[in-house]
């Protein structure tokens, strides 16, 4: 079976890769000519089923299995910002670069050094069996410093609970366990083995 992923962002590719190694991960990028999907949800969960329903109806073959990930991370003391605008938080043709600087920007100015956030990941399947999204969770805190060069988007200055390195500091073995991307693509491995994807 083909997962067909309905992002071309290249280090979500390159996770979901790894983590669905038993199937054929492409970029719909690779079948399709590029178009606007218009993000207006108001959930991780809305947002996620929108980008994979406008790419199973623009597909020829619906023999696939369309493959979505919405996730952002949610900072507390922000009432939850930048939530579901975390890849445009500095504005729609924001860099990850410029998200980050805007996040540590506003965690100095309220003086945080570090304070609670949580990373989301809504994962949704859309294919001629059905509609289905599942959800991951990473808790932690967020520093006003990036520390380290792994990961990408917030990764320099999430510091997982239980851990004094940021996720730009530790290893892709101690991330993958962690991930907030890699506990809804283990529920979404549950979907696609089961008779529903049969």
């Amino acid at each position: 079976m083909d997962i067909i992923l309905a992002s071309s962002n290249k280090g979500k590719l390159k996770e979901l890769k790894e983590s669905m190694s038993d199937y054929k991960v492409i970029s719909f990028a690779e079948v399709l000519e590029p178009f606007e999907i218009v993000e207006n949800g108001k959930s991780f969960k809305e947002n996620a089923l929108i980008k994979a329903r406008a790419v199973y109806e623009k597909l020829d073959d619906k023999s696939v299995v369309v493959m979505s990930d919405d996730s952002g991370i949610s900072v507390n003391a922000f009432g939850k910002e930048p939530g579901i605008y975390s890849a445009r938080y500095a504005g729609v043709d924001a860099t990850s670069e410029q998200n980050l600087d805007k996040l540590i920007y506003n965690l100095k100015e309220k003086n945080l050094e570090i304070t609670p956030a949580f990373y989301t990941a809504a994962i949704a399947l859309v294919s001629q069996k059905g509609e289905f999204c599942v959800h991951g969770w990473m808790y932690g805190n967020v520093i006003n410093e990036k520390r380290g060069t792994n990961g990408f988007g917030y990764d320099p200055i999430f510091m997982p609970l239980g851990f004094e390195k940021t996720l730009g500091e530790l290893g892709d073995e101690v991330k993958k366990e962690l991930s907030h991307r890699s506990k809804a693509l283990e529920l979404a491995k549950i979907i696609l083995k089961s008779q529903t994807f049969g």
